[in-house]
């Protein structure tokens, strides 16, 4: 039978490494997802991956349990994106991609943005991969905050309540967020729509 997070995150908190592996597998893919959705660019995604769980691991004493584990993760993983932005801004390197034009990654939403059609259909995973960037690039532009509340909502599936909880504002902020967000989406991919 399968642990629930409560008692991994009890068992975890007891010492027991492999609970916490449990959570680590249970939760990478779709911390993963929210960080590379986030920051565009996989190695940045990854370290902000691996910043989060030890994070988690190394706070499992102030998680409360107020909000599920689930969100209490989610909410480290976009405080530390958006950490990794900011420091990012304030202090801009040149890497292999700007200085000699090396790919950034394998088209980063590809798994999130599949077309189980696209697969048998050549001109469906060019059409599939070319939309898939045009919403990548969309996504992309828009501010921290309201590509948090994009990817939580329209990727992860979380309701208000919970992006609340990830977000730390009001249920109000949330839906004020996603509403300017997806103006902001519809009109730069109106020619898609």
């Amino acid at each position: 039978m399968e642990r629930t997070d409560t008692e991994l995150v009890e068992q975890a908190r007891r010492g027991d490494k492999e609970a916490f592996r449990e959570l680590f597998e249970r939760y990478q893919k779709k911390v993963m997802s929210i960080a590379l959705g986030m920051v565009n660019n996989v190695d940045d995604a990854m370290e902000i991956v691996q910043d989060t769980f030890v994070k988690a691991y190394e706070n499992l004493e102030g998680f409360k349990g107020e909000s599920s584990f689930y969100t209490w993760l989610f909410r480290i993983t976009v405080n530390r994106a958006i950490d990794l932005r900011r420091h990012r801004r304030r202090n801009p390197t040149v890497g292999l991609q700007d200085e000699f034009g090396f790919p950034d990654s394998d088209e980063p939403y590809d798994e999130v943005l599949a077309d189980p059609e696209a697969k048998t259909d050549p001109v469906r995973q060019v059409e599939s991969r070319e939309i898939g960037t045009r919403v990548a690039e969309a996504i992309s532009e828009l501010t921290p905050y309201h590509k948090a509340v994009i990817l939580l909502r329209e990727i992860e599936g979380l309701s208000y309540e919970e992006i609340s909880r990830v977000l730390q504002c009001s249920k109000g902020t949330v839906m004020s967020r996603l509403h300017y967000a997806r103006k902001k989406l519809q009109s730069k991919l109106k020619d898609l729509l």
